[in-house]
């Protein structure tokens, strides 16, 4: 089997992140992994609990595994897009209820990537039925977590910033960045 070049795409709600993740698979002709807190939520509903981001985080891990055989079978192009990682996890527990279950740090010290995609607050924040925050002190807050956390982690990482077409030609030189230093 091919070894999987895997991109997380990260950041606070409402900055880009499926959008960016969608746009990447296509242009390197591959796939993007879902996040799968927004289906989970959908279908149970937004009053979750500490044990429900728990059960989104293993129900993320399980689909970013299903999307990661997809592109070894299919013989695309080496790379999976993955919108939502477990730092997002982290940064959800902590942010909402105060607290990260173990398995989630545990996973951030096992699972590897290869780079990181955080994507700024620049966008305007747009209302769906599942996001929260849109006040600018939390969206700043949470993105400043972010970037927090991917300064003090080894793997390569870049800011994207701008309008749509200025955050792809962005995400794409980091990618091809990410992947000359991975060979």
């Amino acid at each position: 089997m091919q070894e999987i070049k895997k991109i997380v795409i990260i950041g606070p709600e409402s900055t880009g992140k499926s959008t960016l993740s969608k746009t990447l698979a296509e242009h390197y002709q591959t796939l993007w992994c879902p996040e799968y807190a927004r289906e989970y939520l959908l279908q149970n509903g937004t009053n979750y609990s500490a044990a429900d981001l728990l059960t989104i985080a293993k129900g993320q891990l399980e689909l970013e595994d299903v999307y990661t055989r997809k592109v070894q079978e299919e013989n695309k192009c080496s790379v999976l897009f993955v919108d939502t990682d477990m730092y997002v996890m982290k940064v959800w527990s902590e942010y909402v209820f105060g607290t990260c279950d173990f398995f989630i740090l545990d996973t951030i010290i096992k699972r590897k990537y290869d780079g990181y995609l955080l994507c700024n607050i620049d966008l305007p924040w747009v209302k769906d039925e599942l996001r929260e925050y849109p006040d600018e002190k939390p969206r700043q807050e949470l993105f400043s977590i972010y970037k927090d956390l991917l300064i003090n982690q080894p793997v390569p990482w870049s800011l994207i910033s701008g309008t749509n077409a200025e955050r792809t030609t962005a995400a794409i030189e980091a990618t091809n960045q990410f992947l000359q230093l991975s060979k």
